[in-house]
């Protein structure tokens, strides 16, 4: 058994990048854990009818995973910064420290949405070995919609090397994605059902399945 935390800046992050991975963790008996690092408030300009419906929509995906935990941090969405991580870094470490994961999937370092950069920033301050020694990897996990219109630098590109076969959960995290209605749209609108199955189709015949899920290996230490 493995302990896994999966961590979104926004809910959705998460099933868009590691659904199905997600799914296979929890039938194989490991217990994740989800962080999702910021909230939709009034003072933002959201209604009390979509904050509440949010709130509802976190629940259901919840429930849908199995998840062991999940943890809210609570910062307003589209505001973490530089500043941010004063704040965060110790909120993630207690966090880690609690539930000692063993693999965290974590937002690509180069996202376009800033909120994913900064969020990827918190973490990787959280996974020094000496600090943290029941860490054994660390993925990136690419988000449809903003993984993919980062600029299209070298040093931004999102390189993946580990793939994981998700033929058996993929029509699971579609369904589950649909639990985010107001955030999926038509093809050809990034976060559109299918190009949900068209990525995890490309990802799947580069391995040799039907679907995979990519994920770029910062760290993997063999114990």
């Amino acid at each position: 058994m493995e302990n896994v935390i999966v961590i979104s800046a926004h809910p959705d992050d998460e099933t868009l990048g590691a659904g199905g991975t997600i799914l296979k963790h929890v039938n194989n008996g490991d217990k994740v854990s989800w962080l999702i690092a910021t909230n939709v408030f009034e003072d933002q300009g959201f209604d009390k009818e979509r904050i509440e419906s949010r709130q509802k929509e976190i629940e259901k995906v919840s429930e849908a995973y199995g998840f062991e935990h999940v943890f809210f941090l609570d910062y307003p969405t589209m505001t973490l910064s530089s500043s941010s991580l004063i704040k965060m870094v110790p909120e993630i470490s207690t966090i880690f420290n609690k539930i000692k994961p063993e693999t965290i999937y974590c937002l690509n370092r180069s996202d376009a949405h800033s909120d994913h950069r900064v969020l990827f920033d918190a973490v990787m301050s959280c996974t020094k070995s000496f600090r943290y020694p029941y860490i054994k990897k660390v993925l990136l996990y690419e988000c449809l919609s903003e993984t993919e219109f980062a600029p299209a630098l070298p040093e931004k590109a999102f390189v993946p090397n580990y793939f994981v076969d998700i033929s058996a959960y993929c029509q699971k995290k579609v369904e589950i994605m649909k639990i985010y209605d107001s955030e999926l749209g038509e093809h050809p609108f990034p976060r559109s059902e299918r190009n949900i199955k068209a990525l995890a189709t490309y990802r799947g015949a580069t391995v040799g399945v039907e679907y995979a899920e990519a994920f770029q290996a910062i760290k993997i230490i063999d114990k």
